[in-house]
C-alpha cells in the first residue's frame, strides 16, 4: 500500500490530468453512444468501459513520453563537445 501511496504522490499532476480526461471522455462517449443507439443503457455502459480502458492506456502512454524525454536530455547532456 506505502508503494501504491508513493507512486500516487510521485504522479499526482499526471493522475489529476488523467481523470479530467477521463470525465470528459465518459461524457463525449456518452453523447456519441446515445446518438448513435438512442438507448441510455447501451450508451451508459459503453461510455464507462470504452474511456476506463482509455485513461489507464492514457497513463501509460505519458509515462512513456516522460522516459523518453529524460532519455534524450541523459543522451544531449552526455554528448562530448566536438574538439574537445
Amino acid at each position: 500500500m506505502a508503494h501504491i501511496r508513493q507512486l500516487a504522490r510521485q504522479n499526482q499532476t499526471m493522475l489529476k490530468k488523467t481523470g479530467s480526461y477521463y470525465l470528459i471522455h465518459i461524457s463525449v462517449a456518452a453523447m456519441v453512444a446515445y446518438a448513435v443507439t438512442g438507448n441510455l443503457w447501451a450508451s451508459l455502459t459503453l461510455s464507462l468501459l470504452e474511456p476506463t480502458v482509455q485513461a489507464v492506456a492514457f497513463f501509460f502512454h505519458e509515462k512513456a513520453w516522460e522516459r523518453a524525454a529524460r532519455r534524450r536530455a541523459a543522451g544531449a547532456s552526455e554528448a562530448v563537445p566536438v574538439g574537445a
